[in-house]
């Protein structure tokens, strides 16, 4: 698993609790969800930062940080029983954000499994994993320009 540090050491805490245990913590890291800020955006969210097969229908955006390789990341989830989807939100937002963008675009949509293991049913699992995707795009999304602006600059 290739994950920044703090992320690896969450993940590594999940995976030793027994099934129990690990829904309770996710229930708790769900518990610290906060809903993407008015400055960000506001309800009714456009359909372009909503996550594809999300069954709690989530949505992701990503704020350019200060030092340009860095994003911030913020979510809203629709539905008030989407746990899984305010879990993997708080984890992304707080494990992901400030993160250099190379960092986060390795993330794999194991994340998923790693963080929820694998009785999850198909549907709430492509709507997690889709969160993670458009997490991870947004920093293979600026790589790509940053490549292209490069290339362009040294014509």
């Amino acid at each position: 698993m290739t994950y920044p540090a703090d992320l690896r050491d969450l993940v590594s805490m999940l995976q030793i609790l027994d099934r129990s245990d690990r829904i309770q913590m996710l229930i708790d890291i769900a518990g610290r969800f906060r809903e993407v800020p008015e400055d960000i955006a506001r309800r009714p969210y456009s359909d372009q930062h909503k996550v594809p097969a999300c069954e709690s229908e989530a949505y992701v955006w990503a704020e350019r940080g200060d030092d340009a390789d860095t994003f911030t990341f913020h979510f809203a989830v629709d539905n008030p029983q989407g746990i899984s989807a305010k879990a993997m939100a708080v984890i992304l937002g707080e494990h992901l954000s400030g993160r250099p963008v190379t960092e986060v675009a390795s993330v794999s949509g194991d994340l998923v499994y790693d963080v929820f293991g694998r009785e999850l049913s198909m549907g709430k699992s492509m709507g997690l994993m889709g969160m993670v995707s458009m997490v991870t795009q947004s920093a293979k999304n600026h790589l790509a320009e940053t490549r292209l602006a490069e290339t362009s600059n040294g014509s």
